[in-house]
């Protein structure tokens, strides 16, 4: 296997893990707020408008093969990013409520889940993006080889 080829089936593992965890990261949303009935609040929705367009534009980067996945999915993987921060920060007390978008309607602190006593779904959004945006970080390099 030449080199070439080596670089092609690192970025097609690279994409497909990326596409992977954003589709794991869009149907687990809507699980919780379709099946379990979980509303979900002003920042969850931030995060899904930056997660959702993911799944599509990792699904055609990896038929593709497109190595300029960076380009345009970066943008929306840091917006994401800073909402999943800022909305952990919000549920951990760091920051106060009043400065959440969240006067209406529900809480950004709402505590739906909470496995093995620190996993939520705040928590999962964060790794999902910081997942991805580690991804996203390896195929940009393996682009400059």
């Amino acid at each position: 296997m030449n080199q070439t080829q080596k670089s092609s089936n690192t970025l097609f593992t690279l994409l497909f893990f990326a596409w992977i965890v954003s589709m794991v990261s869009m149907l687990g949303s809507l699980f919780f707020s379709e099946i379990m009935m979980f509303p979900p609040c002003v920042m969850c929705w931030y995060q899904r408008i930056c997660m959702y367009p993911l799944t599509v534009i990792f699904l055609v980067a990896l038929f593709s093969n497109d190595q300029n996945v960076f380009k345009y999915a970066m943008p929306l993987v840091i917006l994401g990013l800073f909402f999943a921060i800022y909305h952990n920060l919000l549920y951990y007390g760091i920051v106060p409520e009043t400065l959440a978008p969240c006067s209406q309607g529900v809480s950004c602190t709402s505590d739906y889940i909470n496995w093995f006593g620190f996993i939520t779904i705040q928590l999962l959004s964060l790794v999902g993006f910081a997942l991805i945006f580690i991804t996203l970080i390896f195929i940009r390099r393996l682009a400059k080889l």
